[in-house]
């Protein structure tokens, strides 16, 4: 009888531990994928299930598995453009706060603060653990005392992406009507007022930015320019990602050098190191198995915690608008992009497929066409 039972014992841990391989397997995936030479096992785990691929969004489990859509058909995302059908789910929205609070606190994640570092200290970065920067002295300088968020909560949110499905849209006035706007990567605004607005609030800069939109600021022109845009924020909150990946540094101190000698009105802020991994395991939580959440999936998990009601413009990871017309990747420029390629670190149609599916709930409102009034 012992032995029996011992038997039946090993048969269901075996049963179980096959159960747990499976559960995490993209996870394994993915670190295989990220550690390069091992194509073969990668594509013997893709062969077993498509699971990475799923954005399957069950906060108040009434939504069925949605399928993220790797042939950029935007006709499937089509969304119904009269807001009237619209309706705020505050207690959905609150139930989406209270689980990402189980993950991170935006008031207290959104910046490294003073305290927390002092000069000279040793940081790995996030993604490229075997790479070390030190704590400048004008980084230092730079570290808000509190958090800029300290506090602070709003009745609207606009998150304002960079998608080309802006051009045209007349959404600036409606996106400038909101309490608090958030932009993403120092995008332009005085030139495209009417479609994207001219408020923001707090705006990202990715340290790619300087080298795409500002040459490296390789002469006087450019370091000018960058200054312009950095005067023209007015106070707003500048979000700086200086601890992500190798290779950005130098950018990062060019920017902090500029805003200490000129003076800039600006409220810098440096994402803590454990913001990444933090709203990456909330969405794998919940099923979205995001490589590397985009800018743009940050803020809105971010606003969670401090707005009540939250729009997102601008984002659209597809050639083609729900009429099939073309769309640039950014609204202000003539980059091409492949929002699918195997080797870029974000799944955008997977994430949008997500807020759609928010959308839909009433989580969040997600405008993809004209805004009311537009003309």
């Amino acid at each position: 009888m012992q032995l029996q039972f011992r038997s039946w014992m090993l048969a269901a841990l075996t049963l179980l531990v096959v159960f747990l391989i499976f559960a995490d397997i993209s996870e394994i995936e993915e670190e295989i994928g990220n550690s390069g030479g091992r194509g073969t096992i990668r594509s013997a785990v893709n062969s077993l299930h498509s699971k990475s691929n799923r954005a399957e969004v069950v906060i108040n489990g009434s939504s069925p598995p949605a399928v993220a859509d790797r042939s950029n058909e935007s006709l499937k995302h089509s969304i119904q453009p009269a807001s009237a059908r619209w309706r705020h789910n505050q207690t959905l929205s609150l139930r989406i706060r209270k689980q990402i609070l189980k993950f991170l606190d935006a008031e207290k994640d959104i910046s490294v603060l003073k305290g927390t570092l002092k000069p000279g200290d040793i940081i790995h970065y996030i993604f490229d653990r075997d790479s070390t920067m030190n704590v400048s002295q004008n980084l230092y300088e730079l570290l808000p005392r509190t958090s800029p968020l300290k506090n602070k909560h709003f009745q609207t949110c606009a998150i304002v992406g960079n998608s080309g499905v802006l051009l045209n849209s007349g959404c600036g006035q409606e996106i400038d009507t909101h309490s608090f706007v958030i932009r993403c990567n120092l995008a332009p605004v005085q030139e495209y007022a009417r479609d994207v607005g001219l408020k923001t609030d707090l705006v990202t800069m990715n340290p790619s930015v300087i080298q795409r939109a500002f040459e490296d600021l390789v002469n006087a022109t450019w370091r000018e320019k960058l200054l312009q845009r950095l005067h023209g924020l007015n106070g707003s909150i500048l979000w700086i990602p200086a601890f992500m990946a190798r290779g950005g540094k130098e950018r990062v101190e060019w920017v902090n050098a500029l805003i200490l000698k000129h003076h800039v009105n600006v409220r810098t802020a440096y994402p803590s190191l454990r913001l990444l991994h933090a709203v990456r395991g909330y969405w794998l939580t919940n099923k979205v198995h995001i490589k590397r959440p985009t800018t743009g999936l940050l803020m809105y998990t971010l606003a969670t915690r401090f707005c009540n009601q939250i729009y997102l413009y601008g984002f659209w990871p597809f050639p083609l608008d729900q009429n099939q017309n073309p769309v640039k990747y950014h609204y202000y420029d003539s980059l091409k992009y492949g929002y699918t390629s195997q080797a870029s670190p974000h799944t955008m149609p997977l994430e949008f497929k997500a807020l759609k599916s928010l959308h839909e709930q009433g989580a969040l409102k997600l405008t993809v066409g004209q805004c009311d009034g537009a003309t």
